[in-house]
């Protein structure tokens, strides 16, 4: 059977034809894999589990239809909702991971991350992220009135884009000496993550020995999909 990997959806109401192509992947092609895991950034943003939109609510359901149907759904926060928690954990019967977590796949131990936390050369991020990423912040945030919530989430993507827009795509990619750092104290010589939008699988030495970084696509003009089975790893677009 095939494990999948997926992340980088940025699912939103303004874009229903990414929405239905993850619905029918959930119907389809997930329905007989021996898991599913979601690396982050599944919506485009999260204000809080007590908070989902209709459009929300419709992806609710589907993914809670896929381990309802006995698919294992793993799920691990991104940099756009970071904010989803245990409820959503429930209503959709994905397992909430943390960030980094090591699994066996193919008999070895596999590093999975988000990746942002490894973007050490874009230090306005870093710095962002400190905050937005405190209890104090969150249980502040979470405390407001869902209108001044949306009100938050819709200035931050404009100033997100605006801020993209400004930087160089090195700059907002990982670090290669935090993925080696990372990947030693994890004790693996394979890592999977999304965040950076740079689909592929890179090659290289990690002390010494052959070593694996796998980046998963985003999911903005077609899908993405890492499928890991006896054969091997092996990461593909899905169309439209």
């Amino acid at each position: 059977m095939t494990t999948l990997f997926i992340s980088d959806l940025h699912l939103h109401e303004s874009r229903p034809e990414i929405t239905k192509l993850f619905l029918d992947f959930l119907a389809g092609e997930a329905r007989d894999a021996k898991a599913l895991y979601i690396l982050g950034d599944l919506f485009e943003a999260w204000i809080g589990d007590d908070a989902p939109t209709e459009h929300d609510r419709e992806v609710i359901t589907g993914m809670a239809a896929l381990t309802r149907a006995g698919v294992p759904g793993y799920f691990m926060r991104g940099n756009r909702d970071f904010l989803i928690g245990e409820r959503f954990g429930r209503e959709t019967g994905f397992q909430i991971l943390p960030d980094p977590t090591v699994i066996q796949l193919r008999n070895e131990p596999v590093l999975l991350m988000h990746g942002d936390f490894l973007c050490l050369d874009d230090e306005e991020y870093m710095a962002f992220q400190q905050v937005v990423r405190s209890e104090a912040w969150q249980a502040d945030f979470l405390s407001k009135s869902i209108e001044e919530r949306i009100e938050f989430a819709k200035r931050a993507r404009a100033e997100s884009a605006a801020r993209g827009q400004e930087k160089s795509m090195d700059i907002m990619d990982v670090n290669k000496e935090a993925v080696s750092r990372a990947m030693q104290e994890a004790g693996v010589r394979r890592f999977i993550h999304g965040h950076t939008h740079r689909p592929a699988i890179h090659e290289f030495q990690l002390a010494g020995e052959p070593a694996q970084r796998i980046v998963l696509g985003d999911w903005y003009e077609q899908g993405s999909v890492l499928r890991v089975n006896q054969e091997g790893y092996e990461l593909e677009n899905i169309p439209l």
